[in-house]
């Protein structure tokens, strides 16, 4: 089970929190995408139940262990992906946890062994109109040899990877 700093491994980046800012750090292409997901308290308490769950992994086809606790800064989780057998863990930490009464997130940043370099942030929201919207953002670059050569792949996977990401928070299927 994932534990605080448990898993020995370093940041891969030396801008470790920059993903609470606007702007991504020189060298790193960002992405922003988000989803309106409904209007009353029901859609943003479920939003965050499954974002601060792990569901929104898991419903884009990310493996996160049974019983990885909510975030918590320091916290430490293997994702892994691939198909059948072929396997890869893509280890984070988490950096921020957001905690408001209309707005509700975390960060977490790759360690040592990831294949890209950099943070993400997933935050569920809602406006004075009550509007529950998912928001995530990320700065990343290629970190290990076979994400360099994957070019434009590289970040048509990625975005499609958020977009299920969002899938999962919005509707919770797959």
């Amino acid at each position: 089970m994932p534990v605080p700093g448990g898993s020995g491994r370093e940041f891969t980046y030396p801008h470790v929190g920059a993903g609470r800012g606007d702007v991504s750090p020189a060298g790193y292409r960002s992405l922003e995408m988000l989803r309106e997901l409904g209007t009353d308290d029901e859609v943003f308490d479920t939003a965050t139940a499954r974002l601060f769950g792990w569901h929104m992994h898991r419903a884009a086809g990310i493996r996160v262990a049974p019983g990885t606790p909510a975030p918590a800064p320091g916290l430490d989780v293997c994702l892994e992906w691939g198909i059948g057998p072929i396997r890869s863990a893509a280890w984070c930490r988490v950096v921020d946890v957001i905690d408001e009464p209309d707005r509700r997130g975390f960060s977490y940043g790759t360690l040592t062994g990831h294949p890209e370099s950099g943070e993400e942030t997933f935050v569920v929201e809602r406006d004075g109109d009550g509007r529950t919207t998912a928001r995530i953002t990320a700065f990343s670059r290629p970190a290990r040899w076979y994400t360099r050569i994957a070019g434009p792949l590289g970040r048509l996977m990625q975005r499609r990877i958020t977009q299920r990401y969002l899938d999962g928070i919005a509707d919770g299927r797959r």
